[in-house]
């Protein structure tokens, strides 16, 4: 395959930044996307060139480090697959790749293709923990959980913190993201005795970071990796409203 490349090319928050075109031949249709920017890179190295900085970590759909828009689409519009999970055989032969980085004001861009999304971090600091003390492993292993909420909880932890969820919201909301991790803690008993206070201190630190607010146009959940639903900002929402009121009681 043959193909042509326009990628964001930017020094440093400073920079303006610009779209800059590579030609790529010979491309292995087997290849990921990240293989196929390996290629690009070594290329612009061989040329004495400034190889495209992107990040990428375990490249198996996990860690959520591989934070690219692709074709105006985050991770490149392929239901439940991030960027490092896209082969190049979904692309056409001849075909022009616009890549750019995650854009939101939440999440500057450090150079190139990279952003800086410890935002994110201070979020789950601000609450995404249980600190109680619930004994050994037996004894945390004793307290029954439910088949249905243990389901819930899990469906709610896939999420890999990718930051997908806010480069597609029009707002660049995080509410996605805060709402996986409020609800995988907040369904399980262990999580219930912070359950008021996680949903208050992480709601306040997402808004403190400059993440927009919903207005539930679903396109979040449409390009999470992880198929995350809408229905755990519900859950959050309730949450949150329930907690504002008993702190006002």
């Amino acid at each position: 395959m043959n193909l042509t490349l326009r990628i964001w090319r930017q020094k440093n928050a400073a920079d303006g930044g610009r779209l800059v075109e590579y030609p790529v031949n010979d491309v292995n249709p087997d290849m990921s996307f990240l293989e196929m920017l390996d290629v690009l890179n070594e290329q612009l190295i061989a040329r004495g060139e400034d190889p495209v900085a992107f990040d990428s970590d375990c490249r198996e759909g996990i860690c959520g480090m591989c934070s690219l828009v692709i074709n105006g689409i985050a991770h490149g519009g392929f239901r439940g697959t991030a960027t490092c999970q896209l082969h190049m055989r979904h692309f056409q032969d001849g075909q022009t790749i616009t890549i750019e980085p995650w854009r939101a004001k939440a999440f500057p861009i450090i150079k190139d293709l990279v952003v800086n999304r410890s935002a994110f971090d201070r979020i789950i600091q601000a609450g995404g923990f249980v600190s109680v003390n619930t004994g050994g492993t037996p004894d945390g292993n004793a307290i029954l959980v439910s088949k249905d909420a243990s389901d819930h909880a899990m469906d709610a932890a896939a999420c890999i913190g990718c930051g997908a969820c806010v480069a597609a919201c029009k707002n660049a909301s995080a509410m996605l993201f805060v709402a996986a991790k409020v609800s995988h803690l907040g369904i399980l008993p262990q999580g219930q005795p912070e359950r008021e206070r996680r949903v208050l201190n992480m709601v306040r630190q997402m808004d403190a970071e400059g993440f927009g607010n919903c207005t539930v146009t679903g396109s979040c959940e449409a390009v999470c990796p992880k198929e995350i639903r809408l229905e755990f900002i519900a859950r959050m929402n309730r949450d949150y409203a329930r907690a504002v009121l008993k702190a006002r009681s």
